[in-house]
């Protein structure tokens, strides 16, 4: 073999020696064809790590590295990136916890007994500092999850893959319990984009007041809340405060969930207890289901094998990836073309950037993260990628958002054709918190009125009449259908602004059960 190598590459080397002193230009040609394709190709191959640049035809790039690099297996990031649809089902739950609390669950389970349950719930009890008990209305939140959430708590284990690692390490560096990596899914369903309807946000669901106590920026571009790192030290720096105060990590759930001045007016209106399930009815109504739901997700996860709850294998947990900081304002369309990793996936691994920009801000930085086998094809190409993205930025006649901070605070003068789901879509910021903000009680505006507004993303004034403006104003999109399988909350979704208070309230309705054919009001304008 090493013969014919030889003899291959003398062969070469004769070829070269006379294609150069060949003068004319097919020569030439001839010559770079043979040294590119024998050479290169076959004597030389070139190594894993060979990279190439390139802006295509169809100005998508070409660009490699590590030939081994993988995508994300796509059932497994399906997952992961459909979380959002399973925050609002999360909400309804512990929403709703109160009332289940009071009944008992007709409906039996043949392999959970209630003494089975008992054992469960006391082997827990002895390696948990929770006061893990066997009452009644426990057993109903238990067996509600397994009958009527079983597929929400499969894919709740399928996502804690990726997280809980994450959360584990943190939890230990704070001397937490590590089950209190369980909150996350009562709070979010692992979901790091959620927003409730008061405007909590993140996988641990942070007000942005709490947030902001605990340095997580929220701006324009970027909500830290979001950010699964950040976030989560913040939530046991939180977590440590409120058990530092009640010295019982029952009460501090409680009190992260409703506030400790909430905790404290139950424990008083109670008698003085100081049990949890001594003071639960004289809790807010969301807070008496809340540490239920969390115990209930506790046993699940737990026993998850005995009740045949089977997730989707992870592909890699949230440790695997990497982060390489960026040198100017790139946007997620910009890296999926150039590493390959679908935007999807960069929604996952970097949801703190609300618009899917990564900005550029002097004395600050901002961190992308990508799987660890791309960080290589983002590092070694990294001067090329800035080069093409600044050519790309600019030739488009687009206008990026200014970075503005959220505590910026604005007067915005109420116009004609205004409504209050209209006026919160345009900031990012929901019904509630204008109302909030204005001491308002009904969403009735008048004309000329002054709104005090808190901007959660940047809102870019149209120098003509802009189609979304019309659209608002179109009568077809002032009712919605009801169809089959849609719910308040689902409704809620597709629609930014409008709330499910807002829905309930413009159409009259008091329960959930929404008939197919029904025509439900998007605003609160005459019909």
């Amino acid at each position: 073999m090493c013969v014919i190598r030889k003899w291959l590459f003398s062969f070469v080397l004769i070829g070269i020696t006379i294609l150069v002193n060949a003068q004319d230009s097919d020569s030439l040609k001839l010559k770079e064809a043979i040294i590119k394709s024998t050479v290169i190709d076959t004597i030389i191959p070139p190594p894993e790590s060979a990279v190439t640049f390139s802006v295509n035809p169809d100005k998508t790039i070409s660009l490699k590295d590590h030939l081994e690099a993988s995508r994300y297996d796509s059932l497994w990031m399906r997952e992961l990136y459909n979380t959002a649809q399973l925050s609002g089902q999360m909400y309804e739950v512990v929403g709703s916890m109160g009332e289940l609390l009071s009944d008992t669950l007709e409906q039996e389970l043949p392999e959970l007994s209630t003494e089975l349950l008992k054992e469960r719930l006391k082997a827990l009890d002895e390696k948990t500092p929770f006061n893990i008990a066997y009452n009644p209305s426990l057993e109903s939140v238990i067996k509600s999850f397994l009958i009527r959430k079983k597929d929400l708590m499969e894919r709740m284990l399928t996502a804690s893959q990726f997280y809980f690692p994450l959360f584990e390490q943190e939890l230990d560096n704070h001397n937490i319990p590590l089950e209190i990596k369980y909150l996350a899914i009562v709070e979010s369903a692992l979901n790091p984009r959620a927003k409730s309807r008061v405007g909590a946000t993140g996988l641990w669901q942070f007000m942005y007041s709490t947030g902001k106590m605990y340095d997580l920026e929220v701006s324009s571009y970027v909500d830290e809340r979001s950010d699964p790192i950040k976030s989560t030290r913040a939530a046991c720096q939180y977590l440590s405060k409120l058990y530092d105060i009640f010295g019982d990590w029952d009460l501090a759930l409680a009190a992260y969930n409703s506030g400790p001045g909430n905790v404290n007016k139950a424990i008083r209106r109670s008698g003085g207890y100081t049990n949890y399930w001594n003071i639960r009815n004289n809790l807010p109504r969301e807070t008496a289901g809340y540490l239920p739901a969390f115990l209930a997700t506790m046993y699940l996860f737990e026993y998850a094998e005995e009740h045949g709850l089977k997730p989707v294998e992870a592909a890699r947990p949230y440790f695997e990836t990497d982060t390489v900081h960026v040198k100017r304002l790139i946007t997620f369309d910009q890296i999926s073309r150039m590493v390959d990793v679908s935007k999807e996936e960069l929604t996952v691994l970097n949801p703190s950037y609300k618009l899917n920009i990564i900005p550029y801000i002097a004395k600050k930085e901002y961190t992308l993260r990508l799987p660890k086998k791309e960080i290589g094809k983002f590092v070694t190409n990294e001067d090329s990628i800035y080069a093409f993205v600044e050519q790309e930025l600019k030739s488009k006649e687009s206008v990026l958002p200014q970075f503005v901070k959220a505590d910026s605070r604005i007067r915005y003068r109420v116009k004609s054709g205004d409504y209050l789901g209209k006026i919160a879509e345009r900031y990012g910021v929901g019904v509630s918190q204008i109302k909030n903000w204005n001491g308002l009680r009904s969403n009735t505006l008048r004309i000329g009125q002054r709104l005090t507004i808190y901007p959660r993303k940047p809102y870019i004034a149209s120098t003509s009449s802009s189609n979304s403006n019309k659209s608002l104003n179109n009568s077809e999109l002032k009712f919605h259908t009801v169809r089959e399988g849609d719910s308040l909350w689902t409704i809620s979704q597709k629609y930014p602004g409008i709330s499910i208070e807002n829905l309930r309230e413009w159409n009259g309705i008091s329960g959930n059960k929404l008939l197919p054919g029904t025509k439900l009001k998007l605003c609160a304008c005459s019909s």
